[in-house]
């Protein structure tokens, strides 16, 4: 099955030469499920010549805002109502998370109530799931039609699924410790709060339902395009 991951931002250089960017981190996450991944640079303004060039579409993080005043955003929110006008399955993970709401008619703020950074633990339809967050970002008013998946005390909408078109996660389920960690030492100081830092940094081993979800986004694309 051919899914196509559009960028929609880079992982600071720095930090992309160890552990790659986003496409790599989701060619490690989404291995072994029979997925072909092929990357466009969209905040590059690389666009796909037609949303048909993949079986499915996967949106990215990235450090920009849905509502940023940038030439790649209004594209990809057109990029979005097509895929859903013709029924091609899309996942959105974090920015993607987001900016799939914005696009559909939800809204997307910087949230009072901070960040939400490291391992945390949502209430997936009655099950705990760990993930990590790096986000301040959130979905504060859904879509009509958007169904909560998943929610916690900080992020009520955590994850939300689109009449089985398309899937979206707040978390980052490609991060494992190493990214964080490394986030966590050379862009929080200055613009995460200290004690928001350090716990994090105190429950970087914590275990991961990262699998879990993997198994689930590549579970999300057969059955949504294979019926």
């Amino acid at each position: 099955m051919h899914i196509g991951i559009l960028q929609a931002g880079h992982l600071p250089e720095d930090m992309a030469k160890v552990t790659g960017d986003y496409d790599t981190l989701f060619r490690r996450l989404l291995g072994g499920h029979g997925l072909d991944l092929a990357v466009w640079n969209v905040v590059d303004m690389e666009f796909p010549s037609s949303v048909d060039d993949a079986d499915g579409w996967l949106i990215t993080g990235s450090k920009h805002g849905a509502y940023d005043d940038l030439p790649f955003i209004p594209k990809l929110e057109d990029f979005v109502r097509q895929a859903r006008a013709e029924q091609v399955p899309l996942v959105g993970i974090c920015f993607g998370h987001q900016i799939i709401a914005q696009a559909l008619g939800g809204r997307v703020e910087k949230f009072s109530g901070g960040w939400s950074v490291g391992p945390q633990t949502v209430d997936w339809g009655g099950t705990p799931m760990t993930l990590n967050s790096w986000h301040q970002d959130q979905v504060i008013e859904p879509p009509d039609g958007a169904e909560v998946l998943a929610t916690s005390d900080f992020c009520r909408y955590g994850a939300l699924l689109y009449d089985d078109w398309a899937f979206t996660v707040q978390t980052h389920p490609e991060f494992t410790a190493t990214e964080v960690d490394f986030l966590l030492r050379t862009r929080a100081p200055g613009l995460v709060p200290e004690p928001l830092r350090a716990e994090a940094a105190a429950n970087l081993d914590a275990p991961l339902d990262n699998a879990r979800l993997a198994d689930r986004i590549a579970d999300f694309f057969k059955d949504a395009r294979h019926g």
